[in-house]
């Protein structure tokens, strides 16, 4: 039987006011400065596959839902192939998880300097810096993460079981866009009934929320059933590469990173707060952040941003907490606010493109989305006068394959003026969308260097009698990122017809 519960008393204590104006200032500044420095390298891997995903729109995708490559899509409409319209999206995102953690340490009782605290803390989150540069699943993610905290925040304060309604409409979107919010809901269910409240969950206004998110996961369920479930088949291999015992280091060291040095005791005060309260939806967050960071560190422990929307709240719950610790001097805030530009400005050249592209070498192991933003037009170039020099009459019968996404969605999108074909690839999603060329007897084939292939010809040979290195891949900067020393193949004399070939060459990961 459902147990409902329509109201609970209203805490004694009246919120402040919202503060608005010095939060929305800081989510307005980090939104200039995602803007700012957004063209100055050049698109990463993922976002020139988002936009060959934005091309061919689908109910979903091998490694995500719909959500991302729609944006892309509506970018790519307005504003063309663009640095700044694609990244337009993810630098609004990290603005407004900046104004959702403000709100949610306002829930939590906060005064107008907490809530200022909270903005800043989550304005200064290296992830959140780094991922508002970058248009992807994750800023996106990050925001929705947080937004269905600070809903369940105020349903435990008000009482009003009604917002699950809104709840399952930000995990709903938020399912659009990537699957593991739903590790994230169905941890605050589990948090909500070993907490005690039971009579939180059972009742008809969380099952509509329910029915409602379930509703956003329709056309990717179909899709995925239509093609074999290749997301689990992803999941699995990505789970092989990045999880087990090996990855927990970097899994523990990982979690230090998410939010400024300078803040860490504030995300672990707000752990403390939000568990001493004896609330069963605030500890069911704290369940939450638990569960996942045992469940992540085992299954994605190198992917160490899978657990970065769970800091947003801790990050407020925390500025709640430490209002009396501050007292009315400003001068102890001030000081710690200035701790906080210290550590910031220590992390930004790992976060975002501060520093020339020539200089960023160092920062590969720590961070090498800002390396795969280097090197693309180079790479493009090489290929164009590879696919040129071939004759007229060998190019009609040739196909342009690449190894990974990232290579075919860069020829596919900065090589449209060079009179570049169509580029294939077995990677993921690019796979089902076909072979290009089903009767080709010449391949041009695109590989990674080194960091990330070690011997792509061997490969190569398992299905051509002649496998010949053309090219060699570099960038003007000299970075030794994924693409360096990569190289053009050409390939001829194949072992089997292309199109036969076809399914042996798809790979997820």
């Amino acid at each position: 039987m459902l147990v409902e519960q329509t109201s609970r008393p209203a805490p004694t204590r009246a919120l402040d006011d919202f503060a608005a104006r010095p939060v929305v200032i800081i989510a307005i500044a980090l939104f200039a400065l995602e803007m700012a420095l957004a063209g100055r390298y050049g698109f990463h891997r993922d976002e020139l596959y988002f936009m060959d995903s934005a091309r061919h729109l689908q109910g979903g995708y091998v490694d995500q839902p719909i959500l991302t490559p729609l944006l892309v899509r509506v970018s790519l409409s307005l504003f063309g192939v663009s640095l700044l319209g694609i990244r337009l999206w993810a630098a609004l995102a990290v603005a407004a998880t900046v104004v959702v953690g403000s709100l949610t340490a306002r829930e939590l009782g906060g005064s107008r300097r907490a809530q200022l605290l909270a903005a800043v803390g989550v304005a200064t989150m290296p992830v959140l810096l780094a991922s508002g540069h970058t248009m992807g699943t994750t800023p996106l993610d990050i925001l929705a993460w947080s937004s269905l905290a600070f809903v369940t925040v105020r349903i435990e304060r008000t009482g009003n079981l009604r917002l699950w309604m809104a709840a399952g409409l930000i995990l709903g979107i938020g399912l659009a866009n990537k699957h593991s919010i739903g590790f994230f809901a169905v941890a605050l269910f589990i948090g909500a009934l070993v907490s005690g409240g039971s009579r939180w969950v059972f009742n008809r206004w969380f099952l509509a929320g329910v029915a409602i998110a379930v509703c956003f996961t329709i056309p990717d369920v179909w899709w995925q059933a239509l093609h074999g479930w290749p997301t689990i088949a992803m999941t699995r291999s990505l789970n092989h590469e990045n999880g087990g015992l090996g990855n927990l280091g970097n899994w523990f060291a990982g979690q230090l990173l998410m939010v400024t040095v300078a803040l860490i005791w504030v995300w672990v005060a707000g752990i403390r707060f939000l568990w001493r309260e004896k609330r069963p939806l605030l500890r069911a967050l704290v369940w939450s952040y638990g569960l996942l960071f045992v469940f992540f560190a085992l299954t994605t422990g190198a992917k160490i941003y899978y657990l970065a929307g769970a800091y947003v709240y801790l990050l407020a719950a925390g500025a709640a907490s430490l209002d009396h610790r501050l007292g009315s001097s400003r001068a102890r805030l001030a000081r710690l606010l200035g701790f906080v530009a210290l550590s910031t400005a220590v992390s930004l050249p790992l976060a975002l493109p501060i520093l020339p592209a020539s200089d960023i070498g160092w920062t590969y192991k720590i961070n090498s989305s800002l390396a795969e933003e280097v090197g693309w037009p180079e790479m493009v170039s090489s290929v164009s006068k590879v696919w040129h020099s071939l004759p007229l009459r060998q190019r009609s019968h040739a196909v342009l394959f690449t190894a990974d996404y990232g290579e075919a969605g860069a020829i596919n999108e900065l090589g449209r003026s060079t009179g570049l074909p169509i580029a294939v690839s077995g990677h993921n999603s690019e796979w089902f969308w076909g072979p290009g060329n089903r009767d080709a007897t010449t391949v041009v084939a695109v590989a990674p260097g080194p960091i990330d292939v070690t011997d792509y010809s061997s490969y190569l040979r398992q299905f051509f009698q002649h496998v010949r290195v053309v090219a060699t891949l570099s960038n003007r900067a000299g970075l030794h990122n994924q693409e360096w020393h990569g190289h053009v193949y050409v390939c001829t004399d194949p072992k089997q017809p292309w199109w036969v070939t076809w399914p042996k060459l798809r790979h997820y990961d």
